[in-house]
């Protein structure tokens, strides 16, 4: 039997009991008391992941650690509170994501995307949606929020599409579509590949999303073909992949659309973050 790719889903069904028949009882224990240990401390969190996609999409599937999504402010002191119950932890990324261990165990605490563009911020808890995971009351990512960050995750080893899809499937007519937009706004265009993507895919779903959403993002795209190229040679590229895109920014004189990213988020100045950054994907479920 040919090896699947280390990136490989794994099994992928609708019986929730295929996100924990490959862990062991410690192993989930320990994902529940860091939940229990942040939540008794009183810091605001979300839980993201393979368990919120399961529950918003019906589709459930294995993963090898716990996404814990909160703010970047609250981030040091989750370490700091996990390290107390004998967790060892590492600020691995200071754009977008910490780790804590408990032996070969662990838990990701995520407060952006790996490029990012997603940052946690007030409105992801204002949305979230309650559910019951470990046995524990908790608040989910909320959808928009999880298409905003999984939609820039177009690696060679790991493509969210089908994720992003697949909310769409089960979520889509309820979706905040102003919010999402808004969420987007210079990124529209991949919004726009996703959406036709999941047309693609579900030509019986196409109704799933509103016509005035469909005609704005088409109309911007019909003034771009009207536009021409932009003045700037810029290679956007590597908001959707750090590797994939090396060559055209290092040696065929592109520009970074990651620098140029930073440098309209963070209101003209460039903090250096950019150089520790992973890649979109990082190793989040």
């Amino acid at each position: 039997m040919e090896k699947s790719h280390p990136n490989h889903p794994g099994e992928l069904s609708t019986d929730e009991a295929a996100a924990v028949r490959k862990r062991t009882p410690g192993e989930l224990e320990a994902r529940a008391e860091a939940i229990d240990r942040l939540m008794e401390a009183g810091v605001p969190l979300l839980v993201g992941g393979a368990y919120a996609y399961g529950t918003y999409s019906g589709i459930y599937r294995d993963t090898k650690d716990l996404d814990v999504f909160l703010r970047k402010a609250d981030a040091q002191r989750a370490l700091e509170i996990l390290e107390r119950d004998g967790w060892r932890t590492e600020r691995t990324y200071e754009v977008w994501l910490y780790k804590a261990f408990k032996g070969e165990w662990f838990v990701d605490l995520i407060f952006s995307s790996g490029n990012g563009i997603a940052d946690v911020d007030d409105e992801w808890f204002a949305h979230a949606s309650p559910a019951t995971i470990f046995g524990r009351r908790v608040l989910l990512v909320p959808p928009e929020e999880m298409v905003w960050s999984k939609a820039f995750v177009l690696e060679r080893e790991r493509f969210d599409g089908a994720d992003v899809a697949h909310l769409f499937q089960s979520c889509a007519r309820t979706m905040d579509w102003r919010r999402l937009l808004r969420r987007f706004d210079r990124y529209w265009e991949v919004l726009l590949a996703h959406l036709l993507l999941f047309q693609f895919s579900y030509p019986c779903e196409r109704s799933a999303i509103p016509d005035e959403v469909m005609s704005f993002l088409l109309t911007r795209a019909g003034q771009n073909v009207l536009d021409g190229d932009t003045a700037d040679k810029i290679c956007r590229g590597d908001l959707l992949s750090s590797v994939n895109y090396e060559v055209d920014v290092q040696e065929w004189g592109y520009s970074s659309g990651r620098t140029w990213d930073e440098i309209q988020r963070t209101g003209g100045t460039n903090n250096g973050a950019g150089l520790e950054r992973e890649s979109p994907s990082g190793s989040v479920g």
